[in-house]
């Protein structure tokens, strides 16, 4: 899913001060460098396009007006995220660097006239290539005498991944140019998926109960970083050329020279790249694409004009990050207007009425959008959304459907203001806002009370119960446990471990039904049987209390140590009891989860589920804390872009230590480990004189070498 950022700029870069700026500009360093490393490492982004542009231009201007902002640290000199550390590391001899963006025609016309002046050029002749941007994964292929010898990803833009054995696999990138060549070609494109087979895909990922990608590049990038090249065969992606690094010799003197010696050589070049002989031309290629985009059959999130003239690329060069001869124009978010037939309340495993919208099918931004997400009643009335209305849709980062406003001048005779429902649409239970005791305010979401007999909560339950970061029981996906719901088989998280028992009565038998076969049957009982053994965390987690995500059932299984101390003291642990004071007392557990606790294991229903669980399966005890270590029992905050560790691998491995992680620099804190972009939580850290390392230092302070 993606969000949007966490907060409103002032109006105007002009009106900060000096201490006003830097403040901002550390802050975005932070958020824009995780943004990076989601992206560019993890292929999961949580923000969209826009949002991302957003950000980065509110960076760069704070750096146009400060310019003492703009040091060698600041991400306008820097491009992606550092390379995973799955894979060998590649050089690139020449860099992978980023392009400039642009938003508008009139910034269109600037970067025209820009390298007009730079070059002196007056009203002198100058070309640009056209070409779509596709929105996938860069690559790099070096070729040597011809023959395919390496390719890497664009990592950090100096250094990218070694994926050669699995780029391999693609049909479209020749193992062996065609024709004359240099004896050194390195090879710049598009690793992509078409929307075809991303659906494909999906489809095939949805079957086998596993995680679906979010987007076409989602699945291309995880596609190609796999580190079996057998899965990255397996998987149908494509490839565009667009452009070069290394090179003995040119084969012409202009951009479109150069690809269409790349399409000789039997390279896959964009058939829409294309010559515009000006500016007015470069704007009536994008306004055309523009209108193709949802009938291309893949992704693309813009277009990119490069000077046609090789020469005049180098006299134009580099500025920071980005060429100047180069220049990105982005897409905004794509819209379309369709008519809502209906709203359809979902109930979630915590009871969760969620609204979605039923769409006439509308095309967006390529993919057929019929579901829109309306998030909550207030959204609804706030927006006076009403059935038969006729709204404006946005892909969200083009992931995420929602409405964006109403066509009131469109709107139906007689359409009504859209009542809430109160009551649960699927076991009839009241469902209430609940109240916050302090502020008095009501919460945005409303909530089934019928959680012991709601069939969709029973159903979301049995999912999060079986899913990767709880039991993590493969093969048992939403798609399996719904049939097995249905068919009578598993109304419990306990009957799960008594499922192989219960298909034995089955006629006809698992293994003879559409979608099942006796490996898969087999294996599902076998990945059920490994899981009778846990550890008590994930156990925690997986029992789906309101408020318990995977930290505090960490939190909870460090603490009592083991299961049946956590159960009493949450049993009896009513408002004003010594058990509720010893929960309050856990750092990090608020009163929320202390009565969230308590409603779950006081409730005769859940005991009794409880009882029959244990004595399915048993509960390991969490790898031991290092009480000896140097950080057993310090506050410890990780700030920046770590390069070693994901944010929660340095999490888990600091509790590992003994270690208390915290989000935020205090005087509480006793150190901070900070990488590349740190900023407010360092010059807090240096404000109070707490010692700052780096992660490197990290590692051999805990003896990691």
């Amino acid at each position: 899913m993606t969000k949007k950022p966490s907060r409103a700029y002032p109006a105007s870069v002009e009106e900060l001060t000096p201490i006003e700026a830097r403040a901002e500009h550390a802050r975005l360093q932070e958020e824009i460098a995780a943004h990076d490393r989601r992206y560019y490492q993890e292929d999961a982004p949580t923000i969209s396009d826009a949002d991302y542009d957003a950000l980065r231009r509110r960076y760069e201007e704070l750096e146009r007006v400060f310019p003492e902002l703009a040091t060698a640290e600041s991400l306008t000199k820097k491009v992606g995220a550092k390379p995973s550390e799955k894979f060998a590391k590649v050089n690139h001899a020449v860099p992978m660097l980023s392009l400039g963006n642009v938003f508008s025609d009139e910034e269109v016309l600037e970067f025209v006239a820009r390298v007009r002046r730079f070059l002196g050029l007056g009203e002198s002749p100058l070309r640009f290539t056209f070409e779509p941007k596709i929105d996938g994964l860069s690559c790099s292929l070096r070729y040597e005498k011809g023959h395919l010898v390496q390719a890497a990803t664009r990592g950090d833009g100096y250094e990218g991944e070694d994926v050669t054995a699995n780029v391999r696999t693609i049909d479209e990138i020749p193992q062996r140019l065609r024709g004359n060549h240099s004896d050194v070609f390195e090879v710049r494109g598009e690793v992509y998926m078409t929307h075809k087979d991303f659906a494909a895909l999906n489809a095939r990922q949805k079957e086998l109960g596993k995680t679906l990608f979010a987007n076409p590049r989602n699945a291309a990038a995880g596609s190609l970083r796999q580190l079996d090249p057998k899965i990255t065969a397996s998987r149908p992606l494509h490839f565009f050329a667009y452009g070069w690094g290394e090179t003995s010799a040119l084969p012409a003197n202009t951009q479109l020279g150069v690809l269409e010696a790349l399409r000789r050589y039997g390279l896959p070049v964009n058939p829409l790249t294309t010559l515009c002989e000006n500016a007015e031309d470069m704007l009536a290629h994008y306004r055309a694409i523009e209108t193709q985009r949802a009938t291309l059959g893949y992704d693309i999130d813009g277009v990119v004009y490069k000077v046609d003239d090789i020469a005049l690329e180098e006299r134009l060069g580099f500025v920071s990050r980005a060429p100047r001869w180069a220049v990105a124009r982005k897409f905004p978010a794509e819209r379309a207007t369709t008519i809502l037939r209906d709203i359809e309340i979902q109930v979630g495993r915590t009871g969760a009425l969620t609204p979605v919208a039923r769409l006439e099918p509308v095309t967006v931004g390529g993919v057929v959008v019929q579901n829109a997400t309306l998030h909550n009643e207030d959204e609804i009335a706030r927006k006076d959304i009403r059935i038969g209305d006729t709204v404006v849709v946005q892909r969200a980062g083009d992931v995420i459907p929602q409405i964006v406003e109403v066509v009131a001048e469109k709107r139906p005779n007689g359409a009504k203001p859209y009542q809430f429902p109160h009551v649960c649409p699927r076991c009839g239970s009241a469902a209430l806002r609940e109240i916050d005791e302090k502020t008095g305010e009501a919460d945005v979401v409303r909530r089934c009370t019928g959680s012991l007999v709601c069939p969709a909560q029973a159903i979301e339950r049995l999912k999060h119960f079986a899913s990767r970061n709880a039991m993590d029981i493969e093969g048992l996906g939403d798609k399996q446990i719904e049939f097995f719901y249905d068919e009578g088989l598993i109304k419990t998280a306990s009957d799960i471990f008594a499922l192989a028992e219960r298909e034995a009565q089955m006629s006809p038998r698992l293994a003879e039904r559409e979608g099942y076969g006796e490996t898969s049957v087999r294996n599902l009982f076998a990945a059920i049987e490994a899981r009778r053994s846990v550890p008590i965390n994930r156990f925690i987690f997986a029992l789906g209390v309101r408020h318990v995500g995977e930290t505090n059932a960490r939190r909870l299984a460090r603490h009592f140590g083991d299961f049946e101390s956590l159960r009493e003291t949450a049993r009896d642990a009513a408002t004003g009891s010594e058990a509720r004071a010893r929960i309050d007392s856990i750092d990090g557990v608020g009163p929320a989860v202390a009565e969230a606790l308590h409603d779950f294991f006081a409730e005769p229903h859940n005991e009794r589920e409880l009882d029959a669980l244990l004595k399915q399966i048993t509960l390991e005890p969490m790898p031991a804390v290092a009480s000896t270590s140097p950080v057993s029992g310090k506050t410890v905050v990780f700030t920046g872009a770590l390069e070693r560790l994901t944010r929660d691998e340095a999490k888990a491995q600091a509790e590992r230590f003994g270690a208390h992680v915290a989000a935020s620099v205090s005087k509480k804190t006793d150190l901070v480990v900070a990488g590349p972009g740190a900023g407010s939580k360092l010059k807090k850290a240096a404000e109070l004189g707490i010692e700052v390392i780096t992660e490197d230092e990290w590692f051999k302070r805990t003896g990691q070498g």
